[in-house]
């Protein structure tokens, strides 16, 4: 272990002096030192003009262990992009004001604005518990932020002085009379996230959400849950009002006057989740992203339409079988335009208020999607499974864009070209095959950078988490298969029953049913892979977290199949002992769906498919990796594995990361891990001189 800590240190050091300058020679392979290096390109944001686009760039430093985050700007019509931002501090989250002379952003935990040009920075906020998620009200007088305070306390000098006082005490119990204890990676303690505004010239802001209640509740990664009325007298937020939130998934859509007053519920007939709100231009609808099952976090994201005059609310796409993610209405009102996931791509869609069905409008892997002002061109994010994010544009009124076609996405930024050229990494080829009972499933396959047909190649088997989720033709940082193609190995990404994209009920299939249907699901795609003349099906490996983590574990105790055999295995953050993880996760909603209730009232699931029950099978060496600060898969479950391995005299290591939660984030630990497996399967699945 020292000895590979030091070489991954000496790596570390070598990035951090020219962490994203070109390679003077360039690298013979694309590793983990290379993924380090891209700039990864975030968060467009069209100005009101239709001008210029904003975004972040966010840049690994691995010898400090930290991202840092920057902000740019670029020329919609193409050109070179112009940094607004510097220092040490990040800087993040740009938002044009409406008349787009001014940008605000969240730089040192406080909302700032600046000119366009970068020049004159204001700090808007200065509130201790600090400020994020600016959003700007269509008059320009107010921005919104988000904070995490003490719901008690009337004003900022209270919680700054509760915040003080616990600093201070060197006591420092966890106290709670409720769940959640904890979530994702911190104790909840006494505080909730409330939304504020301030004046945008400057001044006192005031809490608009106050209450014990998150407004808006926690997320990862999805769209903003508030939003101004057109006319800026009227916000829209998402609350959980539930007594018990952790076993509930009942958010719902709220409207409160900006000048402050009582809010008002008006989604409060559903009791799965309603987040998201946005309004219309002209005010009329409030939509909002809707899941009907109570405490099912993945059913179908529905698009609805709330009548401000009617109050009647409706389904926008009820036959669409699919989540609607992201959205933003046609500056007209008339249509909106969203993001849907579809068969390992996320296609972008419009759809009429009018009713019929969405348009698809462009293939591939986007996000972010932006609509200028005469709706004559889109901005948004793309990505593939060999080529990392940058930002798009599409002409949608047949007028052939910059380097591009008409109705087809072209470039706009260009900041990892160069840099990727070098490495000519192939793109992921899509496999289909008979899963259980003969239901058609699909998948990727992705080959080394110098694939010679004629060669036979260790075969990696990447089980993704979720497990609804899916592994797609987009780009990753955490489990992107190149590192482990350009290591020498051909990779097959399988998406079994529970991933999305290819429609609902797929997706329900694994609830109640983990080591079921899915696992014959990808039992038979890595049959079928392994078959295949470039592969050898002798030194065959499996990985994987979360669920997929979990998958490898089940993998350990059944490693008898007659349709392959994992010659070792990498399990992350897997979720071990289903009775005991139970007891220590936070959002209960999870388990209580997957295995229809709680260990105490429907005990057969957890005993069914719980890993830790087949122990005694143990055999296959297994490298076990785990983040302390996961409480949505608490550390015991990777402790009591590699217990379990060790007792059994199985061959197996336990890395645990104790500034990590559920994912290793932070570059130098990104940086050990994956040196830290990839030296693992080497080990395991290549012979000498291969």
């Amino acid at each position: 272990m020292n000895g590979l800590f030091t070489r991954a240190c000496a790596a570390a050091l070598a990035l951090s002096a020219a962490a994203f300058a070109q390679a003077q020679s360039p690298a013979a392979r694309f590793g983990v030192q290379e993924l380090l290096k891209i700039q990864r390109v975030a968060d467009p944001q069209l100005s009101p003009d239709g001008r210029w686009v904003a975004y972040q760039i966010t840049v690994p430093d691995v010898a400090a262990n930290r991202n840092r985050t920057q902000l740019f700007v670029v020329a919609a019509a193409g050109g070179e992009p112009r940094q607004l931002t510097t220092g040490a501090a990040s800087s993040s989250s740009p938002r044009w004001s409406p008349d787009g002379r001014r940008l605000a952003y969240t730089s040192a935990n406080q909302v700032w604005t600046m000119s366009p040009d970068g020049s004159d920075p204001k700090q808007l906020t200065n509130i201790s518990t600090g400020a994020s998620d600016p959003v700007w009200s269509p008059d320009g007088k107010w921005i919104a932020f988000a904070s995490d305070v003490y719901p008690d306390c009337a004003d900022d000098a209270c919680n700054q002085r509760r915040d003080e006082e616990a600093e201070k005490n060197p006591v420092k119990p966890h106290v709670t009379t409720r769940l959640f204890v904890r979530h994702w990676t911190d104790w909840k303690g006494a505080k909730r996230t409330h939304v504020f505004v301030a004046p945008s010239e400057g001044g006192a802001a005031r809490d608009l959400t106050p209450g014990d209640w998150d407004a808006p509740p926690f997320s990862l990664g999805d769209p903003l849950d508030y939003a101004f009325s057109p006319d800026s007298k009227e916000l829209a937020y998402a609350r959980n009002t539930e007594r018990l939130e952790a076993a509930s998934t009942n958010a719902d859509i709220f409207v409160v006057a900006v000048a402050g007053g009582e809010p008002r519920r008006i989604t409060a007939d559903n009791r799965g989740a309603d987040r998201t709100p946005r309004y219309s231009p002209d005010g009329r609808y409030i939509a909002y992203r809707s899941q009907s099952t109570p405490a099912f976090e993945s059913d179908r994201w529905r698009l609805m339409l709330y009548d401000r005059q009617t109050g009647q609310t409706r389904e926008l796409l009820p036959k669409y079988d699919a989540y609607v993610d992201d959205f933003t209405f046609a500056p007209d009102g008339k249509s909106v335009y969203f993001s849907s996931g579809e068969r390992g791509e996320q296609p972008l869609f419009n759809a009429s208020l009018a009713g019929g069905p969405a348009r698809k409008l462009l293939g591939g892997f986007n996000g972010d999607v932006q609509v200028s002002a005469d709706s004559r061109f889109l901005v948004f994010t793309r990505s593939t499974a060999n080529g990392p994010t940058e930002i798009y544009t599409a002409r949608m009124d047949g007028v052939v864009p910059l380097n591009g076609s008409a109705n087809q996405a072209a470039p706009l930024t260009h900041h990892n070209d160069t840099f990727m050229k070098q490495f000519s990494l192939r793109p992921a080829e899509e496999l289909t095959w008979a899963g259980a009972g003969g239901t058609k499933v699909s998948g990727w396959l992705v080959k080394p950078p110098d694939f010679d047909p004629n060669r036979k190649y260790p075969l990696v088997v990447l089980i993704h988490g979720g497990p609804q989720g899916a592994w797609n033709d987009s780009w990753g940082y955490r489990w992107n298969p190149q590192v482990y193609a350009a290591d020498g190995y051909v990779v097959f990404l399988p998406n079994p029953r529970g991933s999305t994209g290819y429609g609902q009920q797929f997706t329900n299939e694994i609830s109640g049913d983990w080591g079921g249907r899915a696992y014959e699901d990808i039992m038979n795609g890595v049959a079928s892979v392994a078959a295949m003349p470039f592969v050898d099906k002798n030194n065959v490996a499996a990985a994987g977290a979360s669920y997929g983590g979990y998958m490898v574990e089940w993998i350990l105790g059944h490693n008898d199949d007659p349709r392959v055999k994992f010659k070792t295995l990498v399990a992350h953050a897997g979720t071990f002992n289903l009775e005991s993880m139970y007891g220590a996760t936070e959002e209960l909603w999870f388990p209580e769906w997957e295995f229809k209730g709680t260990p105490w009232d429907a005990p057969e699931l957890y005993a069914k498919w719980s890993p830790h029950r087949f122990a005694k099978n143990f055999k296959t060496p297994t490298l076990v990796t785990h983040g302390e600060l996961d409480f949505r898969v608490p550390v015991d479950q990777g402790l009591q594995l590699f217990t379990y391995l060790q007792r059994q005299g199985v061959e197996s290591k336990l890395v645990i990361f104790p500034d990590e939660g559920h994912w290793i984030l932070k570059p130098g630990n990104s940086l050990f891990w994956h040196t830290t497996v990839l030296e693992w399967l080497d080990s395991h699945l290549k012979q000498k001189g291969s």
